[in-house]
């Protein structure tokens, strides 16, 4: 499993965890883009731009109410902190 995998894998699985109801609209839209980066064979320059997107859904979350949500939501944010050094 790659990392836009494990990217994907993480923002799902805060899907399945009660968080706060903002949170849940801009981690739904987070991993709507990370599962078409993580099924898509993408230029370097999308995969760059849509990665940049889902950083800036994720820093509008400010909290989830849930600590393994909060934990997956670290997780997403230190990959996408990864694949845009990359």
């Amino acid at each position: 499993m790659n990392d836009r995998d494990r990217l994907y894998e993480h923002l799902a699985a805060t899907a399945e965890r009660p968080v706060e109801r903002t949170a849940s609209h801009w981690l739904g839209e987070a991993e709507a883009i990370a599962r078409d980066l993580a099924r898509s064979d993408l230029g370097r320059e999308v995969r760059r731009e849509r990665l940049a997107t889902v950083a800036s859904l994720l820093s509008e979350v400010e909290e989830t109410g849930d600590p393994v949500a909060d934990d997956h939501l670290d997780r997403a944010q230190s990959l996408v902190t990864a694949l845009l050094a990359e």
